[in-house]
């Protein structure tokens, strides 16, 4: 039975190349989980198992791994940095209790790490910071720190400062202890090497060194008077006291070093253990009670009488089939169990509990709450669903993905490949929230969609490599939103008869445009009866949810629509759950026509990095193309230009702007909103 005060649940999280695979790859090697470090550029990764991960030298699935070191268990989720893979990244710090933020010494904040910062602020992650890269030209520790406060307003610390910097970078000196550490590269860095500090960097030591006991005994009134009074504060009153604020975020300590040359990971690792919360100290998780209809409070408790479960990830296995990774958040599941679905309102039995190691693992008898494990034998679960018992049914609050923005065609290369093509597309969905595919009613062409151009080429090249589909795939589309700009009302009656039997129902429903960004909302106010049966308002809320789906005019999934139930006609007699649900489609489709529709097209965010010289030829790239560009960001060696332009007009963009900087620029792009398409669908043509 694993000690919670030993444990952590840890995530690195960074922008794309900032070196969180090697961080990972050092601290699985320091920890002696592996015994040979493997290299990204190598394609010899560990985390990195995926071949298509190995071959394009990028991180696609978040990696779950196991570890120890000094007797703590460390449970590590190295998470993509790439923002097509943003999923990934979100469900993964929806479980995590604390997180290693990776930022390179050269570029400092990037965009995607204002992505991941954000989602981890939303899931409120504490979090240290570990400037990688410092043996690169340009590196800048410091300047790293004050782009952190400026972009968060976060309260940076260092515990750290380097000795040297670019290719001068020999070590760090813990501004804890005062002393210089070095790294030996004979033996790959697992030799520390401790010295007294030089001469020349005692100045600079001991200014960072009272900056940093200024900061931390400031936010607590004892250490405050033993510091002003000339005592000495311990080294342990300093550590419990830098603990404390840490998993209150607020204040992030500042690591550095270099993991591509091995150095300074150890103390990363001792820091993740000092200073990143075990799951008892993190805030009790928030559930909805579906019986009692009201929010409640779960703590982590292992011997709570009902387990809760939240599966945060979904992994096919050619040979296991689903593996489904879940989060404990109280009680206790053993192998052979029955578990419930609450979602699903399903019973589902785990035939095996796994604990995981990259794409290799062991098997174990049970888990419990606070840890993170692999459950094989669910067929139903999703991403995102509780699992615990009929008798504690609550739901673990959801989790928020992007929309997905970019569409292609799809279909198999013969008839015979059709079925295998629909398992493997639900396959797929099941793994990845932000991945969808619908069949066009008018063409009869199934449509995939995803976050962006390379999500969908990893999912086309994961379905010929890895599930041996043949088909052939269109030229990218944008993926268009439907809404309505006025209120409008409509009642609805169904009548049909089917082998003999009257169906009959009846439905008034109320549409409106909610805020922009909010998302579809139904509502049920028609009030309820014991004469109704719950399997009937089950039905209205799966028709009207499922139109939600379907679109309006054209076919496109419908955005910020609210769908209120005002009334409905019963007849104990003749109604059926098939004539409600019937009833309400037709009622949501009828309502919206009256309720003035329009197009909506999606915004993308824009962040691109390019030599100073290039700024006017990469501006004009983004202007032709309809973007308004926001903002101009100054960094040492490069200029940052913030801009927005419509999805639609960004196919090629990189093949343009590579071509205008002679290949010195790169950008990122994220979404951002969706607005009104001027001209509606004609205009795409």
């Amino acid at each position: 039975m694993p000690d919670l005060q030993k444990m952590r649940n840890i995530g690195i999280m960074a922008h794309i190349d900032a070196g969180k695979t090697t961080t990972s790859e050092r601290i699985l090697y320091y920890t002696g989980k592996i015994h040979r470090i493997g290299e990204i550029d190598d394609g010899a990764a560990t985390m990195d198992w995926m071949q298509q991960e190995q071959e394009r030298g990028i991180t696609i699935c978040s990696a779950a791994t196991t570890t120890y070191w000094k007797d703590y268990q460390i449970n590590l989720i190295d998470t993509p940095g790439h923002v097509d893979f943003t999923a990934e990244v979100e469900r993964s710090l929806r479980v995590l209790d604390g997180a290693v933020a990776v930022l390179c010494a050269v570029g400092g904040v990037q965009p995607q790490t204002e992505t991941v910062w954000r989602q981890a602020d939303t899931y409120r992650v504490p979090r240290i910071c570990f400037v990688n890269k410092m043996d690169r030209i340009g590196a800048d520790f410091f300047g790293a720190m004050e782009d952190v406060r400026e972009k968060f307003g976060a309260l940076p610390v260092a515990l750290q400062v380097p000795i040297g910097a670019e290719s001068n970078f020999e070590g760090v000196i813990d501004l804890l202890k005062m002393k210089e550490y070095r790294f030996d590269p004979a033996d790959e860095g697992e030799t520390i090497i401790e010295s007294e500090i030089d001469a020349s960097r005692l100045e600079q030591a001991k200014e960072w060194h009272e900056k940093l006991l200024d900061e931390i005994c400031g936010g607590n009134d004892e250490l405050a008077e033993l510091y002003l009074m000339g005592e000495e504060v311990s080294i342990e009153q300093i550590k419990a006291e830098i603990r404390r604020r840490t998993i209150n975020r607020e204040i992030v300590p500042f690591l550095c070093g270099s993991a591509r040359k091995n150095c300074a990971v150890q103390p990363l690792i001792d820091a993740v253990i000092d200073y990143l919360p075990c799951p008892t100290e993190v805030p009790a998780a928030t559930a909805f009670h579906t019986k009692k209809e009201e929010n409640i409070e779960i703590s982590c408790n292992p011997d709570a009488k009902a387990p809760v479960g939240l599966v945060f990830k979904i992994q096919y296995d050619r040979e296991m089939g689903a593996l489904c990774y879940v989060r404990m958040y109280a009680g206790k599941i053993k192998t052979g169990e029955q578990v419930f679905n609450v979602g699903k309102k399903k019973r589902e039995r785990v035939n095996r509990i796994l604990r995981m190691h990259s794409n290799k693992s062991e098997a174990v008898e049970s888990v419990e709450a606070g840890d993170i494990a692999v459950f094989i034998g669910l067929k139903l679960a999703q991403t995102g669903d509780t699992l615990s018992n009929e008798s504690y049914p609550v739901l673990l609050e959801d989790m928020h993905f992007p929309e997905p923005v970019i569409s292609v065609a799809i279909e198999p290369a013969s008839l015979s490949e059709k079925d295998k093509l629909t398992e493997t597309l639900q396959i797929l969905s099941r793994e990845d929230p932000t991945f969808t595919s619908r069949e066009d009613s008018e063409t009869g062409q199934v449509i995939i969609s995803g976050m962006g151009e390379l999500h969908i080429d990893v999912l086309a090249t994961r379905m010929k490599d890895d599930f041996k589909v043949e088909a052939r795939i269109g030229a990218p589309q944008v993926t268009y939103r439907e809404s309505i700009t006025a209120t409008a009302e409509h009642s609805e009656t169904f009548e049909k008869t089917i082998g003999g039997k009257e169906n009959t129902a009846g439905i008034t429903i109320k549409v409106e445009p909610a805020e922009r960004g909010q998302g579809n909302e139904y509502i049920y106010a028609a009030g309820r009866t014991a004469e109704i049966p719950e399997e009937i308002l089950d039905a209205i809320k799966s028709g009207i949810t499922n139109s939600f789906a379907s679109g309006i005019q054209y076919g496109y999934m419908c955005a910020d629509v609210k769908v209120t139930v005002t009334a409905i006609k019963y007849d104990e007699l003749t109604a059926s759950t098939f004539a409600f649900e019937a009833c309400a489609v037709a009622a949501f489709d009828n309502a919206c026509r009256k309720a003035s529709p329009e197009l909506l097209e999606p915004v993308m965010n824009l962040d691109i990095l390019c030599p100073k010289e290039f700024v006017g030829d990469a501006m004009s790239q983004v202007t032709q193309r309809g973007g308004i560009i926001s903002s101009l960001e100054s960094k040492p060696s490069t200029e940052v230009i913030h801009a927005q332009s419509p999805m639609a007009k960004m196919f090629g963009f990189s093949t343009s702007l590579r071509s205008v900087t002679q290949g010195r620029a790169s950008f990122s792009m994220e979404f951002s909103h969706f607005q009104v398409k001027p001209g509606g669908l004609g205009s795409i043509y």
